[in-house]
């Protein structure tokens, strides 16, 4: 049977209490919103793009909130393609910040999408940003976001390199807020959800080294280090454990002719490939902690070793979780994702 646009119902759950990962919520918390900043690479893979679209279904049914997009790779196109998407969504107001200079550069198979034009001349995927080159920086974007924001209240999903998220714990007060960086971070984000990480072998290689704390290992320690917010991490085996089925990408948003979505996948990789969903793992938590979508190692400290490796030893005064998928839970973790990423906007197209 093809994979439908199914409602996810609302789920009261009663949770033992965590230390450093927030106390059981009530059924009045789960009805707000999640305020989420989604921090991205958007660039080299298109599970970032499944990552943003899963976002505003989410958003549609309710739960969470946009408030941001920043984009830690250097491509001048990352900006524009961010703004067709939010556009495609209904929400092409919602704030884009970029890295700029000493972010890490990167080739696109599909940021091209964004000068495709129709027969009128006019864009295929309509968006005002022209240009990253004319974006705020990611570090202004993130202070005004997070001091706009009640305290303890604010998620981050970091699906890309480290580098706007260590220069936002830098940073020193300015127009935006008093508080330095890290006490900024302190006072308002509830949790860091980040796509970064192999917590197990690899094809038997014991010593993975994933490729968004490779390509910034600095900032990605300094992150891991000193950020004072909880942290989860999705590990790279829980995103290739649970690949995207090409079927849906045929099936599921030939609702209109063309779809940003379906079509960075079939640029980045075509059909009948795959990909893995390693960024929509860190999105889904990210909103939806309480579902049961995964499991979560105990509490520990992560380590980023000098070649990128990183290294979790549990200790209880940690602040540090990374997410575990067991077999039971791929078949439901992975409809949710489909459904979600492929829900047609509630616009007109």
């Amino acid at each position: 049977m093809p994979y439908g646009i199914l409602p996810i119902a609302l789920a009261v759950a009663t949770l033992s209490a965590i230390p450093g990962f927030g106390t059981p919520r009530d059924s009045a918390r789960l009805l707000e919103p999640v305020p989420i900043i989604l921090d991205t690479d958007i660039c080299g893979d298109c599970d970032d793009v499944l990552a943003l679209s899963l976002i505003h279904a989410l958003e549609s049914r309710g739960h969470c909130r946009l408030l941001a997009v920043t984009i830690s790779v250097d491509h001048e196109k990352a900006a524009p393609f961010v703004d067709a998407v939010n556009t495609f969504h209904g929400r092409g107001q919602i704030p884009i910040g970029v890295v700029g200079q000493g972010g890490v550069v990167e080739q696109s198979a599909f940021l091209s999408l964004v000068d495709q034009k129709n027969a009128d001349g006019n864009f295929r995927y309509p968006h005002d940003l022209i240009s990253g080159r004319s974006a705020p920086s990611a570090l202004s974007i993130l202070r005004r976001t997070l001091a706009s924001q009640p305290d303890h209240s604010v998620v981050i999903a970091q699906v890309g390199f480290s580098t706007n998220l260590a220069r936002l714990l830098d940073s020193p007060p300015d127009e935006h807020s008093p508080l330095p960086g890290i006490e900024l971070v302190r006072r308002k984000v509830k949790l860091l959800s980040l796509m970064a990480g192999a917590f197990e072998a690899i094809e038997g290689n014991k010593h993975y080294c994933e490729y968004n704390v490779i390509k910034d290992v600095k900032n990605a320690r300094t992150v891991a280090d000193r950020w004072p917010s909880p942290m989860v991490f999705s590990p790279f085996e829980v995103g290739i454990a649970l690949p995207y089925p090409a079927t849906s990408i045929d099936r599921d948003y030939a609702y209109v002719k063309h779809h940003p979505v379906a079509d960075a996948y079939i640029l980045r990789n075509p059909p009948p490939h795959n990909r893995p969903t390693w960024d929509l793992t860190s999105v889904l938590y990210a909103v939806m902690p309480d579902r049961g979508y995964f499991d979560l190692s105990p509490v520990g400290r992560v380590t980023v070793e000098g070649d990128g490796f990183t290294r979790f030893e549990p200790t209880p005064t940690g602040r540090h979780r990374y997410l575990i998928l067991r077999p039971e839970q791929k078949a439901r973790a992975l409809e949710a994702m489909v459904q979600l990423s492929s829900q047609p906007p509630c616009v007109g197209h």
